[in-house]
């Protein structure tokens, strides 16, 4: 028989917290926030580069800093994060040891190794392929093999969370089904399967080509496979960011789903139809038949945004349902207005949630539709909505939690609590910005991969609004902001790490009053709904989200219309 494993009980949530388990969230957790330094450096770089008045980089770096930024922070601070969320969900909301641990540690190196392997190959130059890596663009062949070795230990990592969901059902380590944020990082597992399987299908091949020993990668069959990987990578960072909202409302606030059966089709539904997002990259390619660019923009689609949708309302719903069964019931709003702002994981969750839905949300649906499409899609509006859903939606996300995760899992103190106050609020703004004026930039015709969008030096000169010029100063400076709430983050989450007061197994000290964890079993690691659906300020605000949206998409027909007599 083998020994009782190792744990503690953190006396803050009620979780148990086994050793392996604490290691390896600490080392992947570690590994992220080093990443997202780096990547954060180059994408301040890019974005000062775009601010025509400032014009930071030459032609070379601009392009070898977007490839890095891109490697960085879409790839290996998400990834790494998501990993260590991973092992959360499993082994401990599932009270149970972690699967394969030495396992968990090779998917951990190999994972480091093809990242600083990648970036290694970047800097030194003739891989500066960006991060889509067209073909026929040819990066040094260790370009291709780093990013292979990481997507391999990320594959390991999805290994061992599936392991360990099926070791805490041998053991029954719980009753009933597993929780909703389990349940989401479960779809996002699923998920992260078909990406980096898409992954290797058309990397393996491309390193081949890099190598010499194959002579040919057709470009557009290198895309149709590339964006299987692409943009499903960020279907997984959705399905994780939206448990983490579920997850921090019943840890602060002990709230419960308002509909279990809900939230749960909602992640169904993701995996069944929102990789088909990644069709809206190539719905300007002519070898792609229309009848597919149908379909994937209309019927399937309409599918994944209903996920969403069912997010957006039970979301706020479940932090509206809490907030009043704890007393906050006057009036329409007192229940958000008096809800825990003054916590870091709190108000950097809602604002996640706030801006994703608006900007991320809204303006995917716009991407998705084959028609508007093309008066917008190689410009920087792309990766103004990019930004308005990996950043304000993933990152802010991560960020939040950090401030849960630091005295959960290192037993440390947050050592600047007025600092992580603020933090939130710094990058939100920050990272909003980028994505508002991006995206006004690009329906303005500003172009998304060009080094110089004067177009000084071109032999047939174009000239981009007036106003395309000003968007894009305004977005170098909200790249600043949200540059220094990611140095606030950095600095205070690598300060807490290694010098913030050790709480042992005493409760942590919270930022604003929070109402006491419920007894037993910890709401986050159970099962149950809210059992109400009295939520009328919730009601009131999926309402504006909708006449916005409505609004929105009937003034980019107006664009479209305004074109047609162009052809």
């Amino acid at each position: 028989m083998s020994a009782t494993p190792q744990y503690r009980v953190c006396p803050t949530t009620g979780l148990k917290v086994f050793g392996a388990t604490q290691a390896l969230i600490k080392a992947n957790a570690v590994a992220a926030v080093v990443f997202l330094a780096v990547g954060g450096l180059f994408g301040l770089s890019v974005a000062l580069t775009r601010w025509p008045d400032v014009h930071l980089l030459p032609m070379d770096w601009f392009y070898l800093a977007l490839t890095a930024h891109g490697l960085d922070v879409l790839l290996c601070w998400i990834i790494f994060f998501e990993v260590a969320v991973l092992y959360f969900a499993s082994s401990v909301l599932l009270n149970c040891r972690l699967a394969a641990p030495r396992m968990a540690w090779l998917a951990f190196w190999l994972m480091v190794i093809g990242g600083v392997l990648t970036n290694i190959t970047v800097l030194q130059g003739n891989s500066s392929v960006m991060f889509t890596s067209y073909t026929p663009l040819q990066a040094a062949p260790n370009f291709y093999l780093g990013l292979i070795i990481f997507a391999v230990g990320a594959l390991i990592a999805c290994g061992v969370f599936f392991g360990t969901l099926v070791l805490a059902k041998d053991e029954r380590t719980y009753e009933g089904s597993v929780p909703l944020v389990t349940f989401g990082a479960l779809t996002a597992a699923i998920i992260a399967v078909f990406t980096l399987a898409s992954g290797a299908i058309i990397l393996v091949p491309t390193w081949l080509w890099s190598l010499g020993y194959i002579s040919h990668i057709d470009p557009l069959m290198y895309k149709l496979v590339w964006w299987a990987m692409g943009h499903s990578s960020q279907q997984i960072n959705v399905s994780v960011h939206v448990s983490l909202w579920y997850a921090v409302a019943a840890i602060l606030l002990g709230a419960k789903p308002l509909s279990e059966k809900a939230s749960r089709l909602a992640f169904l539904l993701y995996i069944f139809f929102l990789q088909l997002a990644s069709a809206h990259h190539l719905l300007v390619e002519p070898g792609v038949g229309s009848e597919w660019k149908i379909f994937n923009t209309s019927y399937a689609m309409y599918l994944a945004v209903l996920g969403s949708m069912i997010h957006a309302m039970t979301v706020p719903g479940t932090i509206e349902a809490a907030q009043r069964r704890l007393g906050f019931n006057k009036g329409m709003f007192e229940w958000l207005r008096k809800a825990p702002w003054g916590n870091p994981a709190f108000s950097g969750v809602f604002l996640s949630l706030v801006l994703f839905g608006f900007l991320g949300g809204i303006s995917g649906v716009v991407l998705g539709t084959e028609q508007i499409n093309l008066i917008m899609h190689n410009t920087v509006y792309a990766p103004g909505h990019f930004h308005a859903t990996v950043v304000t939606g993933t990152t802010l996300t991560f960020m939040a939690v950090t401030y849960l995760l630091v005295p959960l899992v290192f037993q440390r103190e947050i050592m600047f609590p007025r600092m992580a106050k603020l933090q939130p609020y710094v990058f939100a703004i920050g990272a909003g910005g980028i994505s508002l004026f991006m995206m006004a930039a690009g329906t303005l015709g500003v172009p998304r991969r060009h080094w110089d969008i004067t177009f000084a030096d071109s032999i047939f000169p174009y000239q981009i609004p007036s106003a395309g010029f000003l968007m894009m100063a305004l977005n170098g400076v909200c790249a600043i902001l949200a540059a220094t709430g990611g140095l606030m983050y950095i600095v205070n989450t690598v300060a807490s790490v290694f010098f913030g007061k050790r709480t042992g197994d005493a409760p942590v000290k919270t930022y604003a009053a929070t109402p006491a964890q419920a007894m037993g079993r910890p709401v986050v690691a159970d099962y149950g709904s809210a059992g109400t659906m009295y939520i009328p300020g919730t009601i009131v605000l999926v309402g504006v989200f909708f006449v916005s949206f409505v609004l929105y998409y009937y003034v980019n027909w107006k664009y479209l219309a305004e074109v047609w007599p162009l052809r």
